[in-house]
């Protein structure tokens, strides 16, 4: 009769293990059984809390994965996996990272994402070896003046944060090819990161940047840039320095122009401009021969320049929500396109040459002025083609007519003529151009800043003329699903909306009533000024002194 020996007697050399998704709420004893081999240490997605001493005994340990946890401290005997090149500890609970981190020579990889954490240890530029590096969504509001001393960086990831500038000695991270610098505070970027000489990504979106250093151009190996999301007004002359472009996001901005050195990025293949400013685009962006996607939605664009017809390889033009009134013939010498999109806009008329675009399978030209469509539409294999946003299928039987004015056969069925009406779009902004509180139905101003008014569309029933009175008081609203981003936005507004009307009630975060140095709690309109006698001697104020209290709060909080 056999009796069954324990794995981790038969084999005490083991290099791996895996033990991710186990609901653990603590590192298990038997991992410390393979000090003596054990390489990598996966212990993702459980909810440990607390990390042993034994586990920093495992010096032979290469790899340790600790994310999705509920780790609150990362202990300064990290410093003994000397040999560790790969570490992640993301989101958990840790609020600050030990001094002793520096002692980890080896590590390459780094990620410290969606921690409370607020800075960077000040030895943390001594970990010369690191390749990728993830800080993300850690409220940092500074990096160490000597990060440029992370000098083997080729990825670094600061998205989510509350930078307000970067420090000159980034522009010695000379092996950078990644940047991520999205969703923080930057008001500005130093002219030196033009030094990032082997740049290929730079994010910045969801920033406060007004505009783009000149020098910026002079990174030739740039291959994506995204600024969508700031305050620009403008883009560099320099621009079409850039020269391996292939991808450039400045949506969300308010930018009037693009500039003509566009027509020399020959590489670019996706440009996203909407909801900035423009009137009109160059006649050099003719000259983008790899162009495939150029998305100009919500501008102030009346006409597409001719040039537009030398885009071969353009497969997707959406010009939604501009004021077009026609287009140019040259439009069908887009051979490629695929999609065209021009809803609400001013069109009064197709060109016929548009038949030329013969990979056309869809057709957006609701929210227009068109009476009829060209006979030569026919000739297109197309798989949907809107007119009305009630349309109910993408296809519809369409019926030959003549012209009365050109005597042309013409195109028309029951939703020919387009009905003349000015956009939809600029009422419902104007109409809801404040988003109202989650919080008590309160409206609240930041709350409109925060969340993208695009995002929401009006649905109004259409009813009796006395009736429309009442219809504007309670119409239904649709709003997008919001993208993850917003949604931490909206949490952090609805939080900040709570706590100031707790403070206004004299309760703290848990909804406990309080006083702030014996003051009695008294109820008060906001702004009015009450004489109080402080009863406490906290040498924030001398007794006797009167107290000014404004919004229920006390000025020495």
């Amino acid at each position: 009769m056999f009796n069954c020996i324990p794995l981790w007697r038969c084999n005490r050399h083991v290099e791996v293990i895996d033990y991710r998704h186990r609901s653990l709420l603590y590192v298990p004893d038997e991992i410390f059984r393979y000090g003596r081999s054990l390489e990598e240490l996966q212990l993702d997605a459980n909810q440990i809390r607390q990390l042993p001493k034994e586990l920093f005994q495992l010096l032979k340990l290469r790899k340790l994965t600790l994310s999705d946890n509920e780790i609150q401290v990362l202990p300064p005997e990290i410093a003994n996996l000397m040999l560790l090149v790969d570490l992640d500890v993301s989101r958990n609970d840790i609020y600050e990272i030990p001094e002793s981190i520096s002692h980890c020579k080896a590590l390459q990889v780094a990620d410290f994402s969606g921690n409370p954490l607020t800075r960077l240890p000040a030895t943390f530029p001594e970990l010369q070896s690191l390749v990728c590096l993830s800080i993300n969504d850690i409220s940092l509001q500074r990096l160490p003046d000597d990060f440029g001393n992370l000098s083997n960086l080729v990825s670094l990831e600061l998205r989510e944060n509350i930078l307000t500038f970067l420090p000159d000695s980034l522009s010695e991270l000379h092996k950078l090819e990644g940047l991520d610098l999205g969703s923080n505070e930057l008001e500005e970027l130093p002219k030196s990161i033009g030094n990032l000489s082997n740049l290929k990504e730079l994010w910045l979106d969801g920033n406060q940047l007004v505009e783009l250093p000149a020098t910026l151009c002079r990174i030739r190996n740039l291959v994506c840039l995204d600024v969508s999301e700031n305050k620009l007004e403008g883009l560099p002359q320099e621009l079409g320095g850039l020269e391996n472009l292939t991808d450039l996001l400045v949506s969300q901005n308010s930018i009037e122009a693009l500039p003509e050195s566009i027509g020399k990025l020959q590489k670019l293949s996706i440009l996203k401009v909407d909801q900035n400013r423009l009137t009109c685009l160059p006649e050099s962006i003719g000259s983008c021969e790899s162009l495939a996607e150029l998305i100009l939605t919500e501008n102030q664009i009346k006409s597409l320049p001719r040039s537009i017809g030398k885009l071969k390889k353009l497969f997707n033009l959406n010009c939604d929500r501009n004021q077009l009134t026609s287009l140019p013939k040259e439009i069908g010498g887009c051979c490629s396109l695929n999609v065209f999109c021009m809803r609400d806009n001013r069109l009064t008329r197709i060109p016929a040459e548009l038949s030329q675009a013969t990979e056309l399978h869809v057709l957006d030209i609701s929210g227009n002025r068109l009476a009829y469509l060209p006979l030569s539409l026919t000739t297109l294999q197309l798989k949907a083609l809107w007119l009305s946003e009630n349309q109910s299928q993408p296809l519809l039987s369409f019926q030959t007519e003549e012209d009365p004015e050109s005597k042309e056969k013409v195109l028309t069925c029951v939703l020919l003529p387009q009905q003349p009406c000015e956009s939809e779009f600029k009422d419902n902004l104007a109409r809801f151009d404040g988003l109202d509180s989650l919080v008590n139905g309160m409206a609240d101003d930041t709350w409109a800043n925060a969340v993208d008014t695009n995002r929401k569309s009006t649905i109004q029933f259409a009813d009796d003329e006395e009736d429309d009175e009442d219809d504007d008081k309670g119409m239904l609203l649709r709003r997008a699903t919001p993208h993850p981003g917003e949604l931490k936005t909206m949490k952090k507004v609805a939080e900040n909306v709570r706590n100031d009307m707790n403070a206004a009630k004299g309760l703290d975060s848990n909804k406990n009533k309080k006083s702030w140095h014996g003051l009695p709690l008294l109820r008060l309109n906001p702004g009015m000024p009450v004489t109080l006698l402080c009863l406490q001697s906290c040498g924030k104020c001398a007794n006797g002194r009167r107290a000014f209290l404004f919004l229920n709060r006390c000025p020495w909080q």
